[in-house]
């Protein structure tokens, strides 16, 4: 049973990609790809932490997120890196061309990117209410940003939301389409993502 279903998966994850291939837009998807690599990901989310922060300034509105961030980030890095040890599944063998951004290891359940990806995305999600507070306080503070998004911070909190929604979901489906990984290395990844985010989000509340 479970060799029909890898079978399926493998047939199904070829086949989109063998489909979408002449249509791919390399480069849009491949900056996808280096966006949520974990070795520029981590670094900027920790230079952000540390970096002084000058008063009031725009990047204040992102400092509740970064103790859940980064906590969520070196968490999506211990699971998803025990699944891949324990399981072992080979990258698809259709796709020999591997990018720098994937060179780091060879296993492919589940998808690191899209663990990544759901994770930000997810945490962004649970975080609105004080994002959208966050704001408004940096709002009132602040001139630019009050010109900037007006006096409409959950609109400007729900695009971002969505934004990072949009990013995630093209990234993930990115990784079949690529050929980098099967379709249920991806749904695998992007559900382990959304729940890294409510660990992070519940352990470390705001």
């Amino acid at each position: 049973m479970l060799g029909r279903l890898v079978a399926l998966d493998t047939t199904v994850s070829q086949h989109l990609h063998v489909l979408a291939k002449p249509f791919l837009p390399h480069s849009l998807l491949l900056l996808l790809e280096l966006s949520a690599d974990f070795r520029f990901f981590f670094p900027l989310s920790l230079s952000l932490l540390l970096a002084p922060i000058p008063d009031p300034s725009p990047t204040q509105i992102l400092r509740p997120l970064l103790s859940p961030l980064i906590f969520g980030l070196l968490l999506d890095l211990a699971v998803v890196g025990l699944i891949k040890l324990l399981f072992r599944r080979s990258r698809p063998l259709y796709n020999k061309k591997m990018s720098i951004a994937v060179s780091v290891d060879h296993f492919s359940f589940p998808s690191g990117h899209s663990s990544r990806v759901c994770f930000v995305a997810s945490l962004l999600h649970v975080s609105a209410a004080a994002l959208t507070d966050a704001l408004a306080n940096l709002r009132s503070a602040s001139p630019f940003v009050d010109r900037w998004i007006g006096a409409d911070e959950v609109n400007a909190v729900r695009i971002l939301v969505s934004v990072a929604w949009a990013w995630a979901v093209g990234t993930s489906v990115s990784r079949v389409l690529l050929g980098r990984h099967f379709v249920t290395d991806v749904f695998t990844g992007a559900c382990l993502g959304v729940l890294e985010a409510l660990v992070s989000f519940h352990l470390l509340r705001f």
